[in-house]
């Protein structure tokens, strides 16, 4: 039988429409919403944090020009790390080792620390990589003659790479930023796996413990697919938006260059 035939047969496919619109599933503590929040919440620090990383160090390997073949191979060793085994690796190595700690709304739970530290190391390590690549080469492809003349001007190295060729390099930075905010949308899921930490990927791990269940089974991990699809969808669109706002108009090509009879100037005739 293929497994088009089988997957006619999955136990729950109809109940999906029937789960998402029963409100039951989407209010409460452990809701589709809440974990939505928690889901959105674990993002945001991991790209925050990957960020701070990967953005400065890769605009210096840029302006420098120093350690790229290095950083290339990092980055490319960071990338085959398995995220799913890294946060097992890290729950059975480093979690015994961490105190409770204090809960941290939406991000901690009470006596959670020594189980968000190993997937906050694990979705960063996933996150850092595109952030990293895209940072320094976007420095690099800025156009010479731009840093000549900045340096003609008397600028110094950092008002160079500060004005002119971090703003040059923002639309490939935040091509990058985007493309890591969706791998941990995607990959976040894994935090489910920890002990007391939620998201969207709760409804995934705890419906494959209950697979033949008609409400917890396959409608809620369809369900939350669902969600994390549209959520993945719904914050790209916002980040595009965000660069098109944030990136200059002449650094996006947005506005074309005008033709000297637009700019008013009258064209002269030998």
């Amino acid at each position: 039988m293929s497994l088009l035939a089988d997957s006619n047969n999955l136990p729950g496919l109809d109940r999906v429409p029937i789960w998402l619109n029963d409100p039951a599933n989407w209010w409460g503590p452990n809701g589709l919403l809440a974990r939505l929040v928690e889901h959105l919440a674990l993002t945001v620090v991991v790209v925050v944090i990957a960020t701070l990383i990967a953005l400065p160090a890769g605009l210096i390997i840029g302006h420098t020009n120093r350690g790229v073949v290095m950083v290339a191979g990092l980055t490319n060793g960071l990338r085959a790390v398995p995220t799913l085994g890294l946060v097992i690796l890290l729950i059975v190595w480093l979690s015994p080792k961490l105190p409770p700690g204090r809960a941290i709304p939406l991000i901690v739970p009470a006596g959670g620390l020594p189980y968000v530290v190993p997937v906050l190391v694990a979705l960063v390590v996933l996150a850092i990589p595109p952030i990293l690549v895209n940072s320094y080469a976007g420095v690099q492809a800025v156009d010479p003659a731009a840093r000549d003349a900045a340096r003609g001007m008397g600028m110094s190295a950092s008002q160079v790479l500060r004005k002119v060729e971090l703003p040059c390099a923002l639309p490939l930075i935040l091509s990058g930023l985007r493309s890591a905010t969706l791998q941990v949308i995607a990959t976040a899921t894994v935090a489910a796996y920890a002990p007391l930490l939620g998201g969207l990927g709760r409804f995934i791990i705890d419906g494959d413990q209950q697979i033949n269940n008609p409400q917890a089974g396959y409608p809620a991990m369809l369900s939350a697919g669902l969600v994390i699809a549209l959520l993945a969808v719904s914050v790209d669109a916002a980040l595009i938006a965000v660069q098109r706002v944030v990136v200059s108009p002449g650094v996006s090509g947005r506005f074309p260059a005008r033709s000297r009879s637009d700019r008013g100037e009258v064209p002269q005739h030998t």
